[in-house]
Formats: structure tokens, sequence, C-alpha cells
């Protein structure tokens, strides 16, 4: 379960472990017992985050209002340089037949 804040007009803040459904609701006071409304006091860990979880915050951020799409970079979906997978695509020669760019020639692609 989650911990929450919550504030005592008397006591102070607070924090306790509630389930989600009961959030919202007063919570009872350690020190005095009276119902407690919530409070936001502490601020996410973010800087305790590794790198990649808060980059992935970060872009998920900026992209709230107006998501990227692949349409927008100039490239198609399968373009290995915005993420396509980055594997090698068969070419046509000019007679239709195919032409593997790997080191592979021997390998069917699908």
């Amino acid at each position: 379960m989650p911990t929450y804040d919550y504030r005592c007009e008397a006591c102070g803040p607070f924090s306790a472990v509630r389930p989600m459904a009961r959030s919202a609701e007063p919570a009872p006071c350690p020190a005095c017992g009276t119902g407690a409304a919530r409070a936001f006091l502490s601020v996410p860990g973010f800087a305790l985050m590794n790198a990649a979880s808060r980059t992935a915050h970060a872009t998920n951020e900026r992209a709230r209002h107006e998501p990227k799409r692949a349409s927008q970079s100039g490239h198609g979906a399968g373009c290995a340089c915005c993420g396509g997978g980055g594997r090698s695509k068969a070419v046509l020669r000019p007679d239709g037949s195919k032409t593997f760019p790997s080191a592979r020639p021997w390998q069917i692609s699908h």
C-alpha cells in the first residue's frame, strides 16, 4: 500500500500507509486521533532515479500535449536512424533482384 501525507491542525504533518481507495478520506492523527486532511508535502524522488528513468519521464512530460510522430522527423517508420530497429534492408537492383548489404548474403530476409 502507498504512503500518503496528512496534516493535523493541532499536531502537524504525518504520513500514513492506506489503501488507494481511502487516500482522499481524512486519516486519524497518530498523536491526538482527530481526522486530518490529506496534504501534499513531499516531491517525487526524481533525483534518486536512474538516468534512463529520468530521461523517460522528461520525454513523456514534453510529449504530453503533442506526441512526436515518425512523420514529423521526415523519415518513415522503418528508418534505421529514427529507431526503426537498425536492421539493414535489402536493396533492389535496377533489374528487380535484391542485393544484401550485410556480411551474410546467403541469409534470406523476411
